[in-house]
């Protein structure tokens, strides 16, 4: 079973229900400074964090006096646009006097659906855990119609954690794992601590209902675990509403994990591998030799590009035998590359006419 202790890179969810009160829509202000220690705590042990927080709209929703009904989208959209100043003010605050600086992440479903933009967000969240920023990632509501949203949290973190090659997943719920039937219903429903494969007979256990301020019900986190455990992330479910939820997971809180038989890297670069390539760059001996040892390609390593292929397109690399050596998501088109093959980084800026990507393919979109 997976042990939060052992996390390297970890996501958490959390809902509106454990921030602002459905009560009273308070905000919960002593959870989140507990739940800032546990972040801490966890990040001083060399783990990457990424939080995917709930909030936008219930907060905004007390600011501006709106009813706790259902809104009409406008009245939706205004309320996250404030509640999200909120939110993330109040992110900051609570984990700035552990020394953690805080980054703002908005996304849409189509930043994972477009690959370019795709890669444009994974760039950014990988630079921003390198500075030690722990980012804050959202759905942007304030612009997000049904057409183009994930719809409910649980999906987008799963996601999150597959963007940027997380190995645990921690869904922070109002209940403390996935049962064999509605806990609040049938009291002789069973907890899981272990699911290893996600079975029809394991589906057909999850209900779908959700708390009053969330839109995920069990259904929605067996979504998102089958999404996270293919790419190699672990799952768990656990009960969120008390203090330090993160502390009293690793110390054995009750909770399910999903497991996964693969690793987050290995799955990543499986999936690389199997694209159709677009296009194809051939490198000098020099880059060959580099690839070999783990790095990046540059563009001053590449001699030849073929094909029309887009940002965030898979290409072939081959070498100058024309031997493939593997293939990976290119940072430049087609035509860009060819523009600035053979350039060093400080030059490819006055080929374009614009500042580019350091790398033309990085080492984590490429399968050798």
């Amino acid at each position: 079973m997976a042990s939060l202790s052992a996390a390297q890179r970890l996501v958490v969810k959390i809902g509106s229900a454990l921030l602002v009160d459905k009560e009273t829509g308070a905000f919960r202000g002593a959870w989140m400074r507990s739940i800032a220690q546990d972040i801490a705590a966890i990040r001083a042990r060399g783990t990457d964090v990424i939080l995917v927080s709930s909030g936008s709209i219930a907060l905004g929703r007390g600011i501006l006096g709106l009813p706790r009904t259902a809104l009409p989208l406008e009245q939706s959209q205004a309320a996250a646009s404030v509640g999200q100043i909120r939110l993330a003010r109040e992110w900051e605050d609570a984990l700035a006097p552990h020394g953690v600086v805080t980054g703002q992440v908005l996304v849409t479903l189509e930043d994972s659906a477009d690959r370019r933009r795709y890669l444009n967000q994974r760039a950014t969240m990988e630079t921003l855990l390198g500075f030690g920023v722990v980012p804050i990632v959202n759905e942007n509501d304030t612009v997000a119609t049904d057409e183009i949203r994930y719809g409910d949290n649980d999906r987008l973190a799963a996601q999150v954690a597959v963007t940027v090659g997380a190995d645990q997943l921690v869904l922070l719920s109002d209940v403390d794992g996935f049962y064999t039937a509605n806990p609040a219903q049938d009291p002789a429903a069973r907890r899981y601590d272990v699911i290893d494969e996600i079975t029809p007979e394991i589906e057909a256990m999850a209900g779908d209902a959700g708390s009053g301020l969330s839109k995920g019900g069990m259904k929605t986190k067996l979504l998102a675990a089958r999404t996270a455990t293919a790419a190699g992330c672990a799952m768990a479910i656990t009960e969120g509403s008390g203090l330090h939820p993160l502390a009293a997971l690793e110390a054995g809180a009750n909770a399910t994990w999903f497991t996964s038989r693969l690793d987050p890297h290995a799955a990543r670069k499986r999936w690389i591998a199997a694209m159709k390539p677009c296009g194809a760059v051939t490198v000098d001996g020099g880059a060959a030799k580099a690839l070999g040892e783990g790095r990046s390609l540059l563009p001053v390593g590449v001699t030849h590009a073929e094909g029309a292929f887009g940002r965030g397109d898979p290409v072939a690399i081959r070498d100058a035998r024309g031997i493939t050596l593997g293939q990976g998501l290119s940072r430049y088109t087609g035509d860009e590359t060819r523009r600035i093959t053979g350039l060093h980084s400080w030059e490819t800026e006055e080929a374009l006419g614009y500042s580019g990507r350091a790398v033309l393919i990085h080492r984590d979109d490429m399968a050798l």
